[in-house]
């Protein structure tokens, strides 16, 4: 699918863009247009995807505006003219932000969160908002949509709870597009779409107007993109210090000038990287057929590592890994406390807390993994024992990677291929299958899935690079070089 001035579509990247746009042979207008005609094509009807929650009514004027802008002077930003997605967590002024959910149908929060200034300064247009697990909960299933299928296999899950944005992006129905991870939301729906997702560490991009903020400190925005390069220069403007979020107080001088000036397809020359093998999956079956299918998937990247010229140590081991990972809970007080936060910045909140929202007799129409979520309780002495195996892995991990002498660990993105969507809203109620969650459970280290290829089903894998705490630039170089070295991703046949 092409634009009327004849530019392809499908795959473009941001750098393919602005150069259509310096040579005048694309307009902003142009290209909204057929991000909105794929939409209506491949998310509304055909293979019906359902990644779209709502469409921005202001897209097209706002490309009109940029266009006008362009002509005159110049791009007013680094993603001048850039259609994005963002996932319907976070708030994008003159949009509704519904969280998937019945609870939120006509909630119009009226603002954009901090993320959504800052890529709208810089020259972004907001063109939809994506479908999530409904309240950030699990896989991309709500009350308000239904579910979100994946793009190479139309009867599995998307994943989640960023569901929505990995598989938006996957079927080019816009350029980039912006999840939200606080469990394995960000990385397991890229990996499970075929495309590149990060979740940057703590502190260095802020969840101001977004649902799941302050004071809970595992969640954050991140780019889900086609490439590597792409996400890099989401994040080269989503990166700052916001006050109404404190933990981006910690990321303070972390960050470089910019992440996509470093990119270097030679990066990982000379690397050394610790092949982290021990299943930690959410519900993982290590015995099954279908890890063992992403296990040679894995198997084989670990190889392509060393065909770029990494020095793999293979395997390593983290004292206790499983151990310490199964301490995690949810603290609800902090829950609510973030509710309260969220709602508080609101023009106009259906809700003042998340008890009168459970009380709403909406809430038994909500999705089972939502009030499976809300019901959860920790006992203070659970909750303390979280905190303090979230310390003795931090440092066995770092010990480890400084016996080794370690610059990134690498482990499988997801230990299961797509789990089915009728498994998912009927008994068992499968979710989240495979889902490693390390990163959040430590929230203070970056994260990056990069696509590794396809499974004997045909359905795409791919590898996590993780490090140090604010080491996101060498993760994403490292990624960068992986990417250009194997060029695994694949458009879907579900979206021509």
């Amino acid at each position: 699918m092409a634009t009327d001035d004849g530019f392809a579509v499908p795959e473009t990247t941001i750098g393919d863009i602005h150069a259509a746009y310096r040579a005048g042979a694309l307009t902003a207008r142009a290209l909204v247009e057929s991000y909105l005609d794929r939409i209506e094509a491949y998310d509304r009807n055909g293979p019906a995807i359902n990644s779209i929650v709502s469409i921005n009514p202001g897209a097209v004027q706002e490309a009109d505006r940029l266009d006008v802008i362009f002509r005159s002077g110049g791009p007013v930003g680094p993603l001048h003219g850039i259609p994005v997605i963002m996932k319907d967590q976070a708030d994008v002024d003159g949009m509704p932000t519904t969280m998937g959910s019945v609870l939120f149908r006509d909630h119009y929060p009226g603002r954009d969160c901090f993320v959504a200034a800052r890529l709208r300064e810089a020259g972004a247009i907001f063109i939809a908002k994506s479908t999530l697990g409904e309240m950030g909960a699990g896989d991309t299933h709500g009350s308000l949509f239904g579910s979100t299928r994946n793009v190479y296999d139309l009867s599995r899950t998307a994943g989640g709870s960023s569901g929505g944005s990995g598989a938006a992006v996957s079927a080019n129905l816009a350029a980039v597009a912006i999840g939200q991870e606080g469990f394995a939301s960000i990385r397991r729906p890229a990996t499970w779409n075929g495309v590149v997702g990060m979740r940057p560490t703590a502190g260095l991009v802020s969840r101001g107007g977004v649902y799941a903020g302050w004071p809970t400190i595992n969640g954050s925005l991140g780019p889900m993109c086609r490439t590597v390069e792409d996400a890099a220069r989401l994040l080269d403007v989503m990166v700052g210090y916001d006050p109404v979020d404190p933990l981006t107080a910690r990321g303070v001088g972390h960050a470089p000038e910019s992440y996509a000036a470093g990119l270097d397809k030679d990066a990982l020359r000379g690397a050394r990287i610790g092949i982290l093998r021990e299943p930690m999956g959410f519900n993982t079956e290590p015995g099954s057929d279908d890890f063992a299918k992403v296990d040679a998937v894995f198997d084989r990247a670990v190889h392509e590592l060393a065909a770029c010229g990494a020095e793999t140590v293979d395997p390593v081991v983290i004292p206790d890994l499983a151990e310490l990972l199964s301490t995690r809970v949810n603290d609800r007080a902090e829950e609510d406390a973030s509710f309260l936060e969220y709602v508080s910045g609101s023009a106009a909140p259906p809700f003042a807390s998340r008890e009168e929202a459970m009380a709403s007799p909406l809430y038994a129409e909500t999705f089972r993994g939502v009030r499976t979520r809300w019901a959860a309780t920790a006992t203070a002495e659970a909750r303390r024992a979280c905190l303090a195996a979230r310390e003795r892995l931090m440092t066995n991990l770092l010990a480890v990677m400084a016996d080794h002498r370690l610059d990134a660990l690498v482990h499988k993105a997801v230990e299961h291929q797509p789990t089915l969507i009728e498994d998912g809203v009927n008994p068992p109620f499968v979710d989240q299958k495979g889902a490693p969650h390390l990163n959040t459970f430590l929230i203070f280290v970056p994260s990056i899935v990069v696509p590794a290829g396809f499974t004997s089903d045909g359905l795409p894998a791919g590898i996590t690079f993780l490090g140090r705490g604010y080491d996101d630039a060498r993760m994403i170089r490292y990624a960068y070089a992986y990417e250009r070295a194997t060029r695994h991703r694949r458009p879907p046949a579900s979206a021509p």
